[in-house]
């Protein structure tokens, strides 16, 4: 039979970075292509610690049902560690947990916006959080970015011309997939703007935790006087992506309808990986367990960096993260992106992602492909930059 889908989602593709990955099914294919976190940052031993006494001594907790809110221990804790860092407002805020900063952004949207309604982002921007949005309906408008974050003119041009602004998106911290970071000037400009034009910032850090060089720079929620971000975050990159727990804070009335909606959706998040996250994150040495992590992608991404620099093209540019899991690259206009990413995973068995994966209109052009350096063993690292710097001086020097 022939099947009718709902407006909502028909016309969504399926990622493709999903397809990309289809290749490294291929033993040959060194893929540079992925988002997870290096495997010798997961914390096996501790996680398998605190797993086996929870289910020795406190198994109920950890099967039964929970509180849609999260777990309490947790929260409480989120909100003290938060607050530290003035992303926690105790007199106007609160705090749920979630499936996943995933589904923190895609709740924030659900609970905000009406079909029509618009939505502003960087562009390019994270395709996992774009897809979210796009299955609502809304009027998604991409912003272009500078070399320290949105570009504040045309954020402003397209504050003045849309029609019902709603949420601004940004991930202010080594953005996926540019590993820019957003200035602070421009952190305070577009709070301003948001008082100014009355929308929601909906600023999502996942990789806050994984600065390895230059200076911290605080929140645009640490600004936040009128209530007017909502701050998502995980532990995706910090303890385990496979946990899926992720956590909003936010001014109460928004995580009252978050609260609704999660209800609907999946009950709650899952409990044994909130409560071993709690008891990870309280009885674990945290400066040391971040500078671990910190120490690791910084000689990740040194390592790709070595090869970008002294064995590409140098009609190839890029830009040089402080932090992340990402190094964006961007070729000359004339060279065909496209074939270029087709060409590197068929020919020379290297994946990586074209830039329009991440464009916010799917149509347009762009000159860009982004290199992931957590996944890839080192000496993947060492082999497949090898590789696809020949491949960029076979190309582009001849």
């Amino acid at each position: 039979m022939e099947y009718k889908f709902s407006d909502k989602v028909n016309t969504l593709k399926a990622s493709a970075i999903r397809e990309i990955l289809k290749f490294t099914a291929d033993p040959d294919v060194i893929s540079f292509a992925a988002g997870n976190p290096a495997p010798e940052a997961f914390p096996k031993e501790k996680i398998a610690e605190i797993s086996a006494q929870l289910l020795r001594d406190d198994p109920i907790l950890a099967l039964q049902y929970s509180v849609t809110e999260g777990y309490t221990p947790l929260r409480e804790f989120l909100k003290q560690w938060l607050g530290q860092k003035n992303c926690f407002h105790p007199e106007f805020d609160d705090l749920i947990i979630t499936s996943g900063g995933q589904q923190a952004n895609e709740l924030s949207c659900k609970v905000l916006l009406n079909e029509g309604d618009t939505l502003l982002c960087e562009s390019p921007s994270f395709i996992g959080s774009l897809n979210a949005f796009r299955s609502y309906n809304v009027n998604l408008k991409g912003v272009k970015m500078d070399s320290d974050g949105i570009n504040i003119e045309e954020l402003e041009n397209a504050l003045k011309s849309e029609k019902n602004v709603k949420i601004l998106y940004l991930i202010p911290n080594f953005q996926n997939p540019t590993g820019k970071t957003m200035s602070l000037e421009k952190r305070k400009v577009v709070y301003e703007l948001a008082c100014k034009y009355d929308f929601i910032i909906l600023e999502d850090d996942p990789y806050g935790e994984l600065r390895f060089s230059g200076e911290n720079i605080p929140s645009i929620k640490s600004l936040d006087t009128e209530g007017r971000v909502i701050y998502s975050s995980t532990f995706s990159k910090i303890i385990s992506s496979g946990f899926r727990t992720g956590f909003v804070s936010a001014p109460s009335p928004i995580i009252q309808k978050i609260v609704v909606c999660k209800q609907v959706s999946d009950v709650h998040s899952n409990i044994w990986a909130q409560v071993v996250s709690h008891r990870f994150m309280t009885t674990v040495n945290l400066p040391e367990h971040f500078k671990k992590l910190r120490d690791i992608y910084r000689k990740k991404s040194s390592l790709m960096l070595q090869y970008i620099e002294n064995d590409f093209s140098k009609k190839v540019s890029f830009v040089r993260p402080e932090g992340g899991l990402f190094i964006w690259c961007t070729l000359p206009e004339n060279c065909d992106m496209n074939d270029f990413c087709k060409k590197a995973v068929q020919d020379y068995k290297i994946a990586v992602v074209p830039g329009n994966s991440f464009s916010v209109d799917e149509n347009e052009v762009s000159h860009s492909f982004r290199l992931n350096y957590s996944t890839p063993t080192d000496e993947q690292i060492c082999k497949g930059m090898e590789i696809l710097s020949r491949m960029t001086r076979d190309l582009l020097d001849n």
